[in-house]
């Protein structure tokens, strides 16, 4: 039988930069996103958090209703609701009309 040894809560978790991360910055990982809870310099180690509810840049034109699945999009730096080629960043916890340019999301 195989077990498992309990290390953390899992809302936090250690993240070695790859570039220099400023306070607050979505932090794209390989299935989701995480938000950075201190500056972490390129190589260092710091907190980056996996779970809450934060208020996101979104794309423009694009209504978003609660519910919603939505993205991230690494590359215009924005929350979209388009899988394709995005990483998945949560659920939105907020109505976004179409000349919004924010939307409150659900991290995880």
């Amino acid at each position: 039988m195989a077990t498992a040894t309990y290390i953390q809560k899992g809302d936090n978790i250690d993240y070695t930069a790859t570039k220099a991360i400023v306070y607050m910055e979505v932090v794209p990982l390989a299935s989701r996103i995480g938000v950075a809870l201190e500056e972490i310099a390129k190589s260092e180690t710091g907190t980056v958090t996996l779970t809450g509810v934060f208020e996101l840049p979104a794309a423009a034109s694009l209504a978003i209703a609660v519910g919603d699945a939505v993205y991230w999009d690494s590359t215009n730096s924005v929350i979209n609701k388009t899988a394709t080629d995005n990483i998945p960043a949560g659920i939105a916890v907020s109505a976004k009309a179409s000349a919004g340019t924010t939307v409150r999301v659900r991290i995880g």
